[in-house]
């Protein structure tokens, strides 16, 4: 199946800026949903102005591989090419320190105040484009996917694929709601949250021990994670100190969450985290957002996390330029 966007003067129009693995896969669901779609993409330009997108998908009933294409309505390289009046920006860009997004924001952000929607990992993603477009409304979202991007302008989707959808930092608004019934109708589930930051500290229980782990587990996927009974209970351990740290910050999410996501992960395909995939790949990994902002938080509240700050010590050991792997 192949998408292209066509103008339409009552069509959602959205600006996406990320064209990893999320943002494509989400940014063609828009589309296929009737959404005007221009992509900001920097490394892959080139390929994704010649080829658009391509998403190979596994049915998971018939395990058959199915492709759709997405054909952006424009592809540009910086915010301050798009002169249109977006109704949203979607941003997908991997949260990381050193990507100032205030200022990539900034040029695109015309007069009639587009919502802008953060749909990236971690904690603590939203504050800084709040603090800087007081006038803006932020929603936040958070994914729940298998999804790695392969190679430039292609991405294999490997499983599951809802997502949450909030305002920030809590109720809905009606962006949410149409957006929601936009991704609902291309196939993808949404649910609508009223307390956004505490899915994403429910969403940062799994993350905080799979991610890293499979990074200093030399490959490790989440199936090899599961099958060394050390990891395993390293992991359980992870992620009683994440809600620890969550119900510190008033966010109350039950021990049975532990069990639940172990019992999830332990159904799913064995799967290469994003986080070693950027790093297998040479690319910044997301360890502040996923284990040095909470840990931040922590120490705020006067909470200890010692699993937790020493996988972030050992990720910043690995991370230093002389352990990086070379191409």
């Amino acid at each position: 199946m192949t998408i292209h966007e066509k103008d339409s003067s009552s069509t959602l129009k959205v600006l996406l800026i990320g064209s990893g693995a999320v943002g494509g896969f989400y940014g063609a669901h828009l589309a296929k949903a009737g959404a005007e779609v221009t992509l900001l993409c920097r490394s892959d330009h080139a390929v994704v102005q010649r080829q658009g997108i391509v998403i190979t998908s596994i049915d998971p009933v018939t395990k058959a591989e199915k492709t759709l294409t997405f054909h952006p309505h424009r592809v540009i390289r910086h915010s301050d090419e798009y002169q249109e009046q977006a109704d949203v920006i979607l941003v997908a860009l991997k949260a990381l320190p050193e990507i100032d997004l205030p200022a990539l924001l900034a040029p695109a952000l015309p007069t009639n105040h587009p919502r802008i929607l953060l749909l990236q990992n971690g904690i603590g993603v939203e504050s800084p484009v709040a603090n800087a477009f007081p006038h803006h409304e932020i929603l936040s979202g958070l994914a729940f996917v298998c999804l790695n991007r392969v190679a430039p302008g292609t991405i294999h989707h490997l499983g599951y694929g809802r997502l949450t959808i909030g305002r920030y930092p809590m109720g809905s608004s009606p962006m949410a709601e149409q957006l929601a019934q936009r991704f609902q109708v291309s196939g993808i589930p949404v649910q609508i949250s009223s307390q956004i930051l505490r899915d994403r500290w429910q969403k940062l229980v799994w993350n905080a021990p799979f991610n890293p782990l499979s990074v200093l587990g030399q490959g490790a996927t989440t199936h090899d994670i599961l099958q060394c009974p050390a990891t395993a209970q390293l992991a359980a351990e992870i992620m009683s100190e994440v809600i620890a740290i969550a119900q510190a910050e008033g966010y109350t999410l039950g021990p049975e969450l532990i069990q639940k996501n172990l019992n999830d992960t332990e159904r799913m395909m064995p799967y290469r985290t994003s986080m070693l995939m950027d790093y297998q790949s040479h690319r910044p990994m997301e360890i502040e957002a996923i284990l040095g902002q909470p840990l931040r938080v922590a120490g705020a509240r006067g909470v200890t996390a010692p699993r937790m700050a020493t996988l972030y010590a050992l990720l910043q050991l690995l991370n230093r330029p002389s352990t990086v792997p070379q191409p």
